[in-house]
């Protein structure tokens, strides 16, 4: 039998499969949920046990499935289908996405092109998701015009040995920054395709985001990185902060707290009602004031003071052009 940690989800998922499809059959049922038949009925003897207080024969839902067919009546109070939370809906937005950007991984839908079928699947779940579906568009957004060519130019300089000239957009200078890469791979990090490589400007390693590639081309130049090449280590994420980075608290509201899970924090703090405090290191002062600015009224820089001013300063420039423009 099922663990019931396992069970539990199966069964009030059950039973609205039951209630909108009357007399289906137990071994279709069986081949939906993934089970055998045997399993199948043992969920259905327990389901016939649950119902409202009282537990009198009206309180309990009724189920039979005599002759192989199921029948369920008295269990409108839980007819509704389970509902994603946030967090399960960030992670399935994330994946499809994941899955549009790498198209080798695509297949034909229904005879159809599977970018359209992810782009209703997509779209449906942004709307299922409502508010949490906007904080995972705010975290993975593209904020520049990638070059549409970029992950076949990076695979190609790879199956060839070739050196890579990338037109780099780096967000914490908002500064476009020309390149030359030897590549090494292609990895995919929460949800993001990256190029890692040595990069001769940085004479390092280096991690480069595929949407932030507005060009993109293969050298005739061998790819030959140096000894101390070595791959970069990203189970924990691809931002790694150094210890000498400034400590920055910043206080959250409950549509904020993605920065706790996107971000590594040194500290969190619970603060009651979803509300969370963090302190996390700042790589350079545009970044945090970049995030600041992003986070809106989701969030607040409360330390150190310095920093606290120079957001009140950029937030009260960026108030005044607005005024201005309109």
């Amino acid at each position: 039998m099922s663990a019931s940690a396992d069970r539990l989800p199966r069964l009030l998922a059950l039973v609205p499969y039951l209630m909108s499809h009357p007399g289906a059959q137990v071994g279709e049922v069986a081949a939906v949920f993934g089970l055998s038949e045997k399993q199948l009925i043992d969920d259905l003897q327990l389901v016939w046990m649950c119902g409202l207080p009282g537990h009198t024969p009206g309180d309990l839902i009724d189920v039979s499935w005599d002759g192989g067919e199921i029948l369920i009546d008295n269990a409108e109070t839980i007819a509704r289908p389970l509902r994603l939370g946030v967090d399960e809906a960030s992670a399935l937005l994330v994946a499809l996405r994941t899955l549009a950007a790498t198209p080798e991984l695509a297949l034909p839908v229904n005879g159809g092109e599977s970018g359209d079928a992810l782009a209703r699947v997509t779209a449906k779940l942004e709307r299922a998701a409502g508010e949490g579906a906007a904080t995972v568009s705010s975290q993975v957004a593209v904020d520049v015009d990638a070059a549409p060519d970029a992950l076949p130019r990076v695979r190609e300089a790879l199956s060839r040995g070739r050196r890579l000239s990338l037109r780099y957009y780096v967000p914490g200078r908002d500064e476009v920054t020309p390149r030359e890469v030897d590549p090494m791979r292609i990895v995919v990090v929460d949800g993001r395709g990256y190029l890692e490589g040595w990069c001769y400007r940085a004479e390092a390693m280096r991690l480069f985001r595929l949407d932030r590639m507005l060009g993109v081309d293969v050298l005739d130049v061998p790819a030959d990185p140096p000894e101390e090449a070595e791959p970069i280590d990203v189970t924990q994420g691809v931002f790694r902060p150094s210890p000498t980075d400034e400590l920055v608290e910043l206080e959250l509201s409950a549509a904020g707290r993605w920065v706790a899970e996107y971000y590594p924090c040194e500290e969190v703090t619970e603060l009651g009602e979803g509300r969370l405090r963090v302190a996390l290191r700042a790589r350079d002062q545009d970044w945090i004031i970049k995030l600041a600015l992003r986070l809106g009224d989701t969030g607040r820089v409360v330390s150190p003071p310095e920093m606290t001013e120079a957001v009140r300063r950029e937030a009260g420039r960026a108030l005044a052009l607005y005024a201005h423009q309109s």
